[in-house]
């Protein structure tokens, strides 16, 4: 038991600290107030006799004043015949310092102690007050008071009072105090123990379902009892719980889609390098088969490639060699790479050109990776005849890229994750699920932004974002549309040529 209460626990800590800085607290608190009360006790015993003594004091006196009495028989009288006899002893004391007369007729010869009146003889006022203990243990008062008028056989006049009493009603209130406290610490244990409970045993099941968590069973949630932080934090848990399982079936299907993909340019590169080992002298066959080879292991190299861009943002390692750079000729490279693959896909490909554009301090391989990926999926999710426009203009003090597309368009449920790492909104079409998480990694690393817009089956526009490396550079608003044509000459290299518009016909 001992051992299980040294573990460091939260029930545990609040019995040693908190509890018991209250414990402390309440029993400091009894003993002064058993003090408080003891002082006022005694104080109001002190000055009940004080206040007895003093009648005493003044009938005596009267009798000093009158001649025709006798003043020591009229102190005798007072003494036996005092009528509070029953609570107060009155003694009087001869010139000789000894009891002769008690107000309760006793024998006086073994009331030898004498404080008081030896206390009240040096004093100015000739009245003195002492407690002490008589040789039986009783506890008494005693006060006395010097009255020595001439020709009088007496002194002084002593009250002596028990306080036996006082000290059983002292200690009837210091009991009911301390089970009033008593009380108070059983309560505050059932209560703090209901409240420490309350917290415990939440954070037991959040220990227990994070663990759950841990080892990748995302099937349970956590219920919430309450609205207030505990319950904040179940509502957190569980927020990211439902994340996880999310990213966990987007890794999954991300795995899946990742070896489809590198499954399909394999069986074609293994099937081609069979056909090609198995062939005698077929120069058009061996041609074709090393395009296809050639093809397949350029787009295995891209995707290995995207893989390690996508490991490297994760991890922090992606670094960018910025200098400055001129954004319209990568997109024109860009647009000149994919221009005879969506011809031959039936689909329109337009390039807006303005006539510059400010610099970029950037990394144009990391920009033009970003210009290769957003123009492939426009392609990738636009059918035959389709249309693609891609322009690039300067509005406010960003220079700005836009990709559109009259695709198949993403659904108003998916728009919020394409760019969230292994998410595709597609699983019919090809790619990895990363490149757009890569481009937008990218972008922001530039400063700028990448946002989108799309509708189901209407088409999608990708607005990139980047800031110029001048902010006072000058540039021209976009200009009227540019038709790009590829030309292939005998050297297989390939020629854009924009057609610009005639500068004479804004003059006309």
């Amino acid at each position: 038991m001992f051992k299980k209460l040294r573990q460091n626990t939260i029930t545990n800590r609040w019995l040693f600290n908190i509890l018991g800085v209250v414990i402390v607290m309440l029993l400091i608190t009894a003993i002064v107030a058993a003090f408080v009360v003891n002082h006022y006790y005694y104080n109001s015993a002190e000055q009940y006799v004080a206040n007895r003594m003093s009648i005493v004091t003044s009938a005596i006196d009267r009798f000093a004043n009158n001649a025709q009495t006798n003043y020591n028989s009229e102190i005798r009288s007072i003494v036996e015949n005092y009528e509070y006899k029953s609570q107060i002893e009155l003694m009087a004391i001869d010139i000789d310092g000894n009891v002769s007369v008690t107000s309760s007729g006793f024998s006086v010869e073994g009331i030898t102690q004498l404080p008081d009146f030896e206390v009240a003889k040096n004093s100015e006022n000739g009245i003195a007050t002492e407690i002490y203990e008589l040789p039986t243990g009783e506890k008494v008062l005693a006060y006395t008071a010097m009255i020595a008028p001439l020709g009088s056989e007496y002194q002084a006049v002593r009250m002596v009072v028990s306080l036996e009493s006082i000290d059983r009603q002292v200690l009837i209130i210091v009991l009911v105090m301390i089970l009033f406290f008593a009380a108070i610490i059983v309560l505050m244990i059932f209560t703090g123990q209901f409240f420490v409970r309350s917290i415990v045993n939440p954070v037991r099941e959040v220990n227990a379902f994070i663990r759950q968590i841990a080892v990748g069973d995302f099937s349970d949630r956590l219920t919430k009892k309450s609205d207030d932080e505990l319950g904040q934090l179940c509502d957190s848990i569980n927020y990211m719980a439902n994340e996880l399982a999310n990213t966990e079936a987007m890794k999954n299907e991300f795995i899946s889609s990742v070896s489809h993909e590198l499954r399909t340019p394999l069986t074609a590169i293994k099937g081609w390098s069979e056909t090609l080992m198995s062939m005698s002298d077929d120069k058009e066959t061996l041609i074709k088969g090393m395009r296809v080879i050639t093809g397949e292991t350029e787009r295995l190299s891209n995707m290995v490639e995207e893989l390690l861009d996508f490991s490297r943002l994760q991890d922090g390692r992606l670094k960018l060699n910025k200098a400055k750079m001129d954004v319209l000729a990568e997109l024109g490279e860009t647009v000149l790479i994919y221009q005879e693959r969506a011809k031959k896909l039936g689909i329109s490909l337009d390039y807006y050109e303005p006539e510059m554009l400010p610099f970029v301090y950037g990394d144009k391989n990391r920009i033009k990776q970003v210009f290769i990926n957003i123009v492939d999926n426009a392609i990738k999710y636009s059918d035959e005849g389709d249309k693609i426009s891609v322009e690039a203009y300067v509005e406010g003090n960003d220079i700005v890229i836009s990709v559109s597309d009259t695709g198949i368009g993403i659904s108003s449920e998916d728009l919020p994750k394409v760019k969230a790492k292994f998410f595709k909104a597609n699983q019919t079409r090809r790619g990895s699920g990363i490149g757009l998480a890569v481009a937008d990694e990218i972008i922001h690393l530039h400063g700028g932004t990448l946002t989108l817009k799309s509708e189901l089956n209407v088409g999608t526009t990708v607005m990139i974002t980047l800031p110029p490396m001048e902010s006072d550079t000058k540039v021209k608003d976009k200009s009227d549309k540019v038709n790009v044509e590829l030309i292939t000459t005998n050297d297989d290299e390939r020629t854009i040529v924009y057609e610009q518009p005639d500068p004479k016909a804004d003059n006309m």
